[in-house]
């Protein structure tokens, strides 16, 4: 399914086409028709867009900025399947967005790269030397980064380029306080069980600034793991991270050197008064909304983990189970994260963690942090698998709803300090395909936003500082 390319602005009162839509669209109008619930205003209700991409609230516009497919400015196409995206300011009105693929090696030829699977054709044919790894006949994997740099002044896509090759299932990742993204591998493929010639399920650094492919070094002391998202403290340059399984663990990594993510020391999070405890609360609840558990780390060993059990020694050492760790995200002085397949109705949760004084300390603080239960869902129509996750300028919570429901459409839903939701989007697209990658320009005027199938950014504007609690 292609936009026809036009001006890409559109709003509710825009007119583009989409090649052969009208019959999908037809067939998911009773999809399409499916309530809601805001806890809070917020916006207000969604008005329905006659183009069938983005209901937004009254007052909001969108502009599709890239799809998958478009040929960028190296001769490649944009991958299929956009995930996890950082925006980052280049200075003169212009930013750059660092989007991640989630292309798979080992399935790699049979998923959505781009019209008739040219991305894989093309991206094949790079030198070998950069890119993480290759198939085992020498062509690159499909997955790594594309950058695109938008200038916020025109509303114009600047230029758009492959930022990162080689490297497989880059789903989410996080920015760094030194202008970069990290993107993070969710798989634990290797050469025995995969069309591929090495190990996978690791952290890349990718400058924002680059305008061409960076060198792909593996941060194999984040550990080996699948990977979701990472968020980094500023104050200590201690980096957390998410894991997507549904017996996950919630990871932190103090480098040695703040700010150098070779080298330190990986931990697992434990609750202190209860080892081995289970957060998900799926077949017995551990824990209500509202509530905080003090935490301790574990430091883990064989953090490159050849076996692929990292989680399963972190768990048998005292570790507490996460039900798919997915979004995380620093905010003020605090992280948010998302589990989300946790809750009674395996409908997602989300996380609040508050730091300890002394945390990145070799000895134990004499206040310990502290994890809450902040948000879990008990209406699927309130919220409903949430995945990528965002703090806004504004301080609430931006939550990517990722179901792949016939009936239940996905949303951009917002949360309040106070832990209620409101609805800032309905994905109204063929195929009710997850949002992902939401960020927002420096002024926070744009908040930027994929789609992952058939792949697609938008720009979205309106009063974002406006909504009603």
């Amino acid at each position: 399914m292609r936009l026809q390319r036009r001006d890409l602005l559109t709003g509710s009162a825009a007119a583009v086409a989409f090649a052969g839509l009208a019959s999908s669209v037809q067939a998911q109008t009773a999809a399409t028709e499916e309530t809601y619930v805001n806890e809070v205003e917020g916006y207000g209700p969604l008005v329905r867009d006659p183009n069938r991409l983005l209901d937004l609230p009254e007052g909001f516009t969108y502009q599709v900025i890239s799809q998958s497919g478009d040929t960028m400015d190296d001769g490649l196409f944009v991958p299929g399947q956009p995930d996890g995206m950082g925006c980052f300011d280049l200075g003169g009105g212009k930013v750059a967005l660092v989007r991640n693929h989630e292309l798979k090696g080992s399935s790699g030829l049979h998923r959505n790269m781009g019209p008739g699977g040219f991305h894989q054709e093309r991206i094949g044919q790079l030198d070998a030397s950069k890119g993480f790894d290759t198939y085992k006949d020498g062509r690159a994997l499909p997955g790594g980064t594309t950058t695109v740099v938008y200038d916020l002044e025109s509303r114009r896509t600047v230029s758009q380029h492959l930022s990162l090759a080689g490297t497989s299932t880059n789903c989410s990742g996080g920015h760094t306080p030194w202008n970069s993204w990290l993107t993070c591998e969710e798989t634990l493929e290797t050469a025995a069980d995969a069309d591929v010639t090495k190990a996978h399920g690791w952290v890349f650094d990718v400058p924002a600034a680059a305008t061409g492919l960076v060198d792909p070094v593996p941060l194999k002391a984040m550990g080996r793991f699948k990977h979701e998202a990472v968020c980094i403290d500023p104050l200590t340059g201690i980096a957390y991270q998410t894991e997507d399984e549904g017996d996950g663990l919630f990871y932190r990594f103090i480098p040695d050197t703040p700010g150098d993510l070779s080298k330190g020391r990986l931990q697992a999070m434990a609750w202190r008064d209860a080892p081995g405890a289970d957060t998900r609360n799926h077949d017995a609840r551990a824990w209500s909304t509202g509530d905080w558990r003090e935490v301790t780390w574990i430091d883990m060993d064989d953090v490159e983990d050849p076996a692929g059990d990292l989680r399963i020694r972190g768990h048998a050492a005292g570790a507490a189970l996460v039900a798919r760790g997915e979004g995380i995200y620093w905010g003020d002085g605090e992280l948010y994260m998302t589990a989300t397949s946790g809750g009674p109705l395996r409908a997602g949760q989300v996380f609040r963690y508050v730091p300890s004084p002394a945390e990145g300390g070799r000895g134990e603080a004499r206040r310990p942090g502290r994890l809450q239960l902040f948000a879990e869902s008990a209406d699927k129509r309130v919220m409903n698998m949430v995945d990528n996750l965002a703090v806004a300028p504004w301080g609430h919570l931006i939550l990517c709803e990722d179901n792949y429901s016939s009936d239940t459409r996905n949303h951009i839903k917002g949360v309040t300090p106070e832990g209620k939701s409101y609805t800032i989007a309905r994905n109204v697209f063929t195929g009710n395909s997850e949002f992902a990658g939401a960020c927002f320009s420096p002024d926070g005027q744009v908040m930027f936003v994929n789609i992952m199938y058939p792949g697609v950014t938008f720009a979205i504007r309106g009063p974002w500082t406006s909504v009603r609690t």
